[in-house]
This record gives structure tokens, sequence and C-alpha cells, in this order.
């Protein structure tokens, strides 16, 4: 019956796919139909070779194998955008790497600073973050829940509909497709794919928990719970569009003026909020204690680390929105609730560090653990320099400016990239059952390289951006201004260079890890283990 039902719906999606292939407007839009419909066809395809085969036994034990394929594309998208950021990065300093007619090749527009820096941050966040965020969560949840997925072979198609949507997203950039909204990018029918695929996710997780053996639901599935249903809110709001046709890629938003720009930085700090915070907060709360073999330091704190964290974020967005057309109490609103901020975000760094209390040692032989500690360092910096970002006096200065640049990516590959990094070493041993990695020295080698770029990454745009907010301002005696923009531009290419080399040595290591990964789930001479627990059903 079921299916028939899967049958019947995929023939559908097929057939309305090729006439949207056929009769489509533009040709990105004709392009992502064909997409649709090679998915929908493959899946039609396996699923009436598997009528009349006789039912699988229920499968017991976790559901790792949806965790290992996401281990694995959070390291492929990750060192694809790595790569995509190090190469805009130096689009910048030499723009000839453009790639339009002044270079050796014209490969105009696809190479364009401005089509490949969303496809960067799209990487990097939606692919790299989301893949890693989605694999642990569905590890965490079956460890702290003591039972298996829920839903079947649903949580395997949150992982395969999500890889779906990073590829209609990416070749949607690269082929002018973009509703020109911060970390919001992909146009409406990409958006309601998302939706289905987020919603599916947001059953799974929650099936799970409620069926869970454990009566206790632990703090980090909290901040995963927190992430997944924020998420789907913000994305919903600020992508309320009414598409100009049904045959075509482009719409038209249903806010304007202010009032999307409101929207917009509500949806755009949040997802910074939510997405990059509280969902690798929820990485945190499992994976320190876990490598540091410590039990959390503050239960009582991560519970007021949880509510104050989450009641604040949702009303910090309208600081980037300083002295514009925005109500100035607004702005304010933005900026008090971005102060408070500081506290519980400091509170959840004091209880993942403290957590090393009686195991600081271990920091000396234990790599994985040490770039785990620097993350939550890094979170600490990240959410100070924040807040204080947000004051006007300070805004004035930094905003528009290379500063923001060098917050945003000291946060992002200082916390959320090495993180990430520790969690994808804590887990492929378990996850392929072997007994340890197969080089810590290379861990070691990650940790510097990664350490290393991150410092001269931000450094360099913590210079750059407040020389750069100085001479904007620098006015002379009769109150002109003294520096053009081609000035600044000039004098900020030796820092865009040192911001490049500091890209180069974060993506290095990220390489490093790959290879370190693949050895150790092929096995690389070790015998295998039994380092993956299995509950009972």
């Amino acid at each position: 019956m079921w299916n028939g039902v899967k049958v019947i719906v995929l023939a559908l999606v097929v057939l309305f796919a090729a006439l949207a292939a056929n009769f489509g407007r533009d040709a990105a839009y004709q392009f992502h139909a064909i997409l649709f419909a090679v998915a929908a066809a493959y899946l039609l395809i396996r699923t009436i070779k598997g009528i009349g085969e006789p039912v699988k036994e229920k499968p017991t034990g976790y559901m790792d194998d949806v965790v290992r394929a996401g281990v694995i594309a959070t390291a492929f998208w990750g060192v694809a955008g790595f790569l995509v950021g190090v190469w805009i990065a130096f689009e910048l300093a030499f723009p000839a790497l453009n790639l339009g007619n002044q270079s050796w090749i014209n490969i105009e527009p696809f190479a364009n600073f401005g089509r490949l820096r969303p496809l960067h941050t799209s990487a990097v966040i939606f692919a790299f973050g989301g893949n890693a965020l989605i694999a642990t969560s569905f590890y965490i949840v079956q460890r702290t829940s003591a039972t298996r997925l829920f839903g079947g072979n649903a949580a395997w198609f949150v992982f395969w509909g999500y890889q779906f949507f990073i590829v209609l997203a990416a070749t949607g950039y690269l082929l002018g497709v973009t509703q020109s909204k911060e970390y919001a990018e992909p146009e409406w029918y990409i958006d309601i794919w998302l939706t289905i695929v987020w919603v599916v996710y947001l059953i799974v997780f929650l099936g799970t928990i409620f069926k869970r053996k454990e009566p206790h639901i632990y703090v980090a599935n909290w901040f995963f719970l927190s992430f997944i249903v924020t998420i789907a809110m913000l994305h919903l709001v600020n992508n309320m569009a009414v598409p100009v046709s049904f045959l075509g890629s482009k719409s038209v938003q249903l806010f304007s003026g202010v009032q999307d720009a409101l929207t917009q930085w509500w949806y755009g700090h949040n997802a910074v909020g939510f997405f990059l915070t509280a969902g690798f907060l929820g990485m945190m709360y499992y994976f320190v204690p876990k490598q540091a073999e410590r039990p959390v330091y503050s239960y009582k704190l991560s519970i007021i680390h949880f509510w104050a964290l989450i009641f604040l974020y949702i009303w910090a967005g309208p600081h980037h929105l300083h002295y514009t057309a925005l109500p100035d109490w607004a702005q304010t609103l933005g900026m008090v609730f971005s102060v408070m901020l500081w506290m519980p975000s400091w509170g959840g760094m004091i209880n993942g560090l403290m957590t090393l209390s009686g195991a600081w040692d271990k920091l000396r032989t234990d790599p994985i653990l040490r770039m785990m500690v620097v993350s939550v360092g890094f979170y600490g910096m990240s959410t100070f320099e924040g807040p204080m970002m947000s004051i006007k006096a300070v805004n004035s200065l930094s905003h528009y400016t290379d500063w923001t640049i060098g917050h945003v990516h000291s946060g992002a590959l200082g916390w959320n990239g090495m993180i990430t990094f520790g969690a994808l070493y804590f887990l492929t041993p378990r996850l392929w059952n072997r007994e340890r990695l197969y080089s810590l020295r290379l861990v070691n080698w990650h940790f510097w390289l990664a350490t290393i770029g991150i410092v001269l990454y931000a450094s360099s745009m913590w210079v750059t951006g407040i020389m750069e907010g100085l001479m904007w301002r620098e006015v002379d005696d009769q109150g002109f201004l003294v520096n053009a923009f081609a000035d600044t531009t000039a004098a900020k290419l030796p820092m865009y260079v040192v911001r490049g080399t500091g890209g180069i040595l974060y993506l290095a290591g990220a390489l490093i890890m790959c290879f370190n990964l693949w050895k150790t789930a092929v096995g690389a001479g070790q015998p295998r283990g039994s380092m993956s627990a299995v509950p009972a059903e």
C-alpha cells in the first residue's frame, strides 16, 4: 500500500518537473526542474524495483549509517566552502581572479565575486555547518535517549533532501538565481523544498525524544530543539514571497522597505543565534564532557544559559540597522538586548571551560580536546565582541567595514569550525568501529594550522577594518572628506593578502583532517574495536 502511494507521488513529481523543465521561463529554473525530475525518476525506479521484495526485518540498535553519511558530507562541504572562501578572499586583493575579460580565461559571470560570495557563505554555514548539526544531533539524541531514531528511513530523507537543497542553492547562485537576502538567497521553490525537509527533521528529532528510554532530556537536546524550531520560524517568515510565475525562478518579497530590512535582520542575526550558536552549543554540551571524561561543570548553569540565551537572542537583530530608516527605539532595543546577551553567552563559555576542572592536564596530550577548548574560547571572545560592536558609538566606526568580517570569521572559523572538527575526530573512530584515530600528530598539525590561520585572518580584518572606519570619517579643516573610497581600498591590500594566507592555512588543516578521517575509516592497519554501544530494543 505504502509503496503504491510512493509510486503515484513520485510519478506525479516526475511529470510536473518535466513540464516545468519544458515550459520554464528562465534557464536556471529549467535546470533545477531537470534536477527534480532526475531525482524523482531515480527514486521511482528504486521503489518499483522494491515492490514484491520480502519485507526486511525491523532493524535494532542505533541508526548510525545516516550519521556516518553526515560526517562524510560535513567534511566534503567544509573543504568546498573553505576553498571558495580562499578564492574570493584573493579576488578582493587581485581582481583578475574574477576570470573576466582581463584574465587569461573568461568565464564571466560565474567566477564573479557577487556570485561566489553567497556560494561561500551558504557552503560553510548551511552545507558544512548544517550537515554537522544534523549528523551530531542524530548521534546525540540517540545516545542520550537510549533509543533508535524515530521514523525509519525518514532520517535518510532528511539527509538526502538536505544535500539536494544544497545543490539547488549552489547551482542557483552560479546561475544568478537569488533573492538578494543575506543568508536567505535561495528562491521560492528552493525555500519550499527546504521547508519540507526541515519539518521531517523536526518530526524525526521530536519523535526520538518522545520515545526515549531515559526519563531526563539532556540539555544538548534542548539546544538542538530550539535551533530546529526557531530556524523553521525564521525561514517561513523571512521567505514570504509571491512568485512572479510558477514557471520561473523570480519572486517578489511580501515585505518592502524598512519592514523588509527589519524582517531580514531579525532572520539574519537569529540565523547566527540559533543555527551557529544554539545548535553548536548542543554539540559543546555533549562532546566536551565526553572528550574530557568529566561531567558538565554546572547543570543548573546550563539551564539558566539555555533559557536566557533563547529569550534574549530573538530581540537583538535591529543592531544591524543602526543609523538607518529603522525607528530609533527599535535600534536601541536591539542594542540593549545585544549587550544583555553577553551575560548568558559567557555563562555557556564558563560552563564549557570549567567542565575541564580536574582534567586540564589532558590538554597537553589530547589535541582533540585542545581543539574543543579553543573553540569555546573563540565563542567567548566573539560573544563579547558582538555586543560591544552593537553599541551605537562603536557601530558608527565598525559598520560596513572589515571589522565586521573579522568578527564574523573569528566566530565562524574559531567557534563553529573548531567544535565541528573536534566532533568529527570524536565521531569517526566510533562510527567506523575503530580503536583510535589514524594519527593524533596530524590532529596536532590541523590544530596549529587552523589556529594560526584564524589569528591571521581575524587580526588582519580587525586592523584593516578600524583603519577603514577611521579613514572614512577623516575630514579636513573645512569639513570635507580627506579620503576617497579608492584610497581605503588601496590601503587595505596588504591586509587582504594576509587574510587570504590565513584562509589557505585553515583550508590546509581541513584537508589534513579529511586524510586523517579517511585513513581512520578504512582501518589503516587497526584492529576493529568495540566502541559503538547498542541499546536494547
